[in-house]
């Protein structure tokens, strides 16, 4: 296979790189003195570099292919999860006023503050296990998948090769450099994805043309309520289910929650999170909508376009669409959705590792220590994610994709509920907290377990009568739904069979708890113009909800 970047392509990858490069220099010179510094880029990063930065986090380089992948092979379903934009205002709304009033670094730490150090622990301990086998892993082989194809290199080149360029900057410049590189390659990738739907919409006819294209071929294509008893996506699992590991991931996830942190107030972190919930809706576009284009070109012109499967849609979009030098800008933007989400998983671990382990054993131990302490964790992330390459090439990107989607349905119920409850309701108390994701860490197993049990029947599609081959069956998205009940039903009855918290301890952190001055505080952060453009947002969710039927 020979390269698909030639000449001027290579060159605006170059100066891509060469721009990633510089940014990371000029924060590296802005000298990290504390480990809020390190971690929370001293929390004086503005609304536009939060949102771009949250954007960023979000959207891999699997992402992107997975996406367009779907929507040339499913249609619009799974626009439900890019319209998640009105839960990234929930963190704003909701969440962050408590976060920043309980002062933490990590939201395993806001745990040990409205609960106490077990669900801390319980959650630190969970989060890095999780962010190495699922977001480090599954990144890093969507990301050698796409280097080498894009320069024609050995595929453990192009991993290790981004691995350790991303690791880097990361482990110099700590948040810093990663939110204010993210902001860059935001922008590259919005760019570049949306050239690509503007020439592929102009290829194809319209957004008219498209339409009846692919309608006459799959009528349902464009139809985003699938029937409850759909095998893959029904309406009410995407809809409610989505919405509950949607909740977990942007409003609990440190991997995105600490862009926020990273404010000096609520109003800056809370616009922050609206302009991140604008961005999050142009997936839609910019990934799904091409991925339907490319059937919708294999359909009008099988001999010009052809797609061998569903993840090759984009990559054959960059190749046969643009001309030489737009190539090297859209690589550029995979690279970027590559670079900023495997930086982000690497700041996020080193800072659980550092603020939510060593320091919680090594309290007295200097600023510089932290810090210190901050680059060597990152620094073994990176290794771990290396080693980690074999395995992954083994066991292969689409399966464990599609695994790992499945897999936050079953880690998010326990998590959101705890969450949610803790600050909705002040009379939720440790025991019910660390109760809930005991049973939930439980049935996680349980679930995973069945299913690897009875996966051949599952392939074959043999039906079993037995109760755990039910419980392994469940459509992944019902099971969040399920997952959810029983993990508020068991943290309410708990709660309300043990001893009400200590109110004074946890004031601040639930509603409920609120002090005057508290309650005057989330007043003067409010806005016209922040609600203006929440409304605004709810409505165009809305609008798309409707577009899409049928």
């Amino acid at each position: 296979m020979d390269s698909i970047l030639q000449g001027w392509d290579l060159v605006v990858l170059v100066l891509y790189f060469l721009v990633i490069i510089g940014v990371a220099a000029w924060v590296a010179l802005q000298k990290n003195k504390s480990s809020e510094d390190y971690f929370l880029a001293g929390r004086h990063v503005g609304w536009f570099v939060i949102g771009t930065s949250i954007f960023a986090s979000n959207i891999g380089s699997e992402h992107v292919v997975g996406l367009a992948g779907t929507g040339f092979e499913s249609g619009t379903p799974m626009a439900h999860y890019e319209l998640h934009a009105w839960i990234v205002l929930l963190l704003g709304w909701l969440f962050l006023p408590f976060y920043m009033r309980s002062g933490v670094f990590t939201t395993p730490e806001f745990l040990e503050k409205r609960f106490d150090e077990r669900s801390r622990w319980f959650l630190s301990l969970f989060s890095i296990v999780a962010y190495v086998l699922t977001k480090v892993s599954v990144t890093i082989y969507a990301g050698g998948i796409v280097v080498s194809e894009l320069l024609d290199i050995p595929f453990w080149y192009g991993a290790i090769g981004i691995v350790i360029f991303t690791g880097i900057y990361t482990i110099i410049g700590g948040l810093r450099a990663v939110v204010y590189t993210e902001a860059f390659q935001a922008i590259i990738l919005i760019v570049g994805s949306s050239i690509i739907t503007w020439l592929g919409l102009q290829e194809v006819g319209g957004w008219g043309q498209l339409r009846e294209t692919v309608t006459a071929v799959s009528p349902d294509h464009f139809d985003m309520w699938r029937p409850m008893s759909d095998p893959d996506f029904p309406w009410t699992g995407l809809l409610i289910g989505g919405s509950i590991t949607g909740i977990w991931y942007w409003c609990t996830d440190q991997y995105i929650v600490q862009r926020t942190l990273a404010a000096n107030n609520i109003k800056i972190g809370r616009r922050g999170a609206i302009f991140g919930a604008y961005l999050k809706l142009l997936p839609i576009l910019i990934f799904l909508i091409p991925g339907i284009i490319a059937l919708a070109l294999t359909i009008q012109q099988p001999n010009v376009y052809q797609v061998t499967q569903a993840d090759r849609a984009f990559p054959m979009l960059v190749t046969t669409l643009l001309p030489t030098g737009l190539k090297g800008l859209v690589a550029g933007g995979l690279m970027a959705a590559l670079m900023s989400s495997l930086a982000s998983v690497f700041n996020s671990c080193s800072t659980l590792i550092t603020m939510d382990i060593y320091k919680k054993l090594k309290p007295d131990h200097s600023e510089a220590e932290f810090i210190r302490v901050g680059r060597i964790a990152t620094s073994i992330i990176v290794i771990l994610g290396i080693i980690w390459i074999p395995i992954m090439g083994r066991i292969g990107g689409g399966v464990m994709y599609q695994y790992l989607q499945n897999v936050q349905s079953y880690i998010a119920p326990p998590v959101t509920t705890i969450f949610l409850m803790g600050i909705l309701w002040k009379r939720v108390n440790a025991k019910a907290a660390i109760s809930t994701l005991m049973a939930g860490l439980v049935l996680l197993v349980l679930r995973l377990g069945s299913e690897i049990y009875y996966q051949p029947e599952i392939a074959q599609g043999v039906e079993v009568n037995a109760l755990l081959f039910s419980f392994a069956t469940i459509n992944f998205s019902h099971m969040a739904i399920f997952l959810f009940l029983f993990s508020v039903a068991l943290c309410t009855i708990v709660t309300l069979l043990t001893e009400p918290p200590d109110y004074t301890r946890i004031r601040g952190l639930a509603f409920g708890t609120l002090t005057a001055d508290d309650k005057a505080e989330a007043r003067s952060s409010m806005t016209p113009l922040d609600i203006f453009f929440s409304i605004v947002l709810i409505g165009l969710v809305i609008g798309v909800l409707t577009f899409f039927t049928g």
